[in-house]
């Protein structure tokens, strides 16, 4: 009897971290808010190799590599201050707590749900196009499109780790270190380990997390 208990907790305990609840009452809202992880690299390859063969037709092969660089830099540094400044600024109550919930809440508190775990296009879409813009104007072309390439190509591979951290067991030494990074980032303390994919950061802002043998501080989830 004890054993069927542990086992059905268990079950419980997955399917609680698996399956989100809704976050609006229409169903066509909310199933805008579910994205099959295959739709960022659906919606991304495409214009990243448009802006790659450009670059490459208008410039040089070492001008185009350093933009596409500092594209990816660019989006690393974004990848970490958007998770640590606005995805993790908690409110206690009221609508801010609601919306802290639908950006990045739902996804502490169901890790593992396969459908909540890349942007939705809705919403990268627009940013990806502010970013474009933000580039075009900064940047002279053709390197305005090789940055706006890297800062692309970072952010779909954040998503692909992203998803991967979560749903699949890294067997590399680097993907074994990711995962145990972003697992203490989500189940021991959420206060550390914002850089998903570029967990360098962390060591450079001070938000790295403990090393083997320190002792564990209480994660606010």
């Amino acid at each position: 009897m004890a054993d069927e208990l542990e086992v059905a907790s268990r079950v419980a305990r997955r399917d609680t971290r698996s399956a989100s609840p809704p976050m609006f009452r229409s169903e066509t809202l909310d199933r805008l808010t579910r994205v099959h992880p295959a739709v960022p690299a659906i919606l991304y390859l495409p214009p990243i190799a448009v802006l790659m063969w450009l670059s490459f037709e208008a410039a040089s092969i070492p001008a185009v590599a350093a933009a596409v660089a500092t594209g990816y830099v660019l989006w690393t540094l974004c990848e970490y201050w958007v998770h640590r400044i606005v995805f993790h600024y908690e409110p206690q109550a009221g609508f801010g707590a609601r919306l802290h919930w639908m950006v990045h809440g739902v996804h502490h508190d169901h890790p593992s749900d396969p459908r909540r775990l890349v942007l939705p296009p809705a919403v990268s879409l627009p940013f990806a196009f502010l970013f474009y813009a933000i580039f075009d104007v900064t940047v002279d072309e053709p390197l305005s499109w090789a940055v706006t390439a890297g800062f692309f190509a970072g952010y779909l591979g954040y998503d692909m780790v992203h998803f991967a951290l979560h749903h699949r067991r890294p067997t590399s030494r680097i993907g074994r270190r990711l995962h145990e990074l972003h697992m203490r980032h989500h189940f021991e303390d959420d206060r550390r380990g914002f850089g998903v994919s570029a967990p360098w950061w962390d060591v450079v802002f001070g938000t790295a997390g403990r090393r083997r043998g320190e002792p564990r501080a209480a994660s606010r989830r």
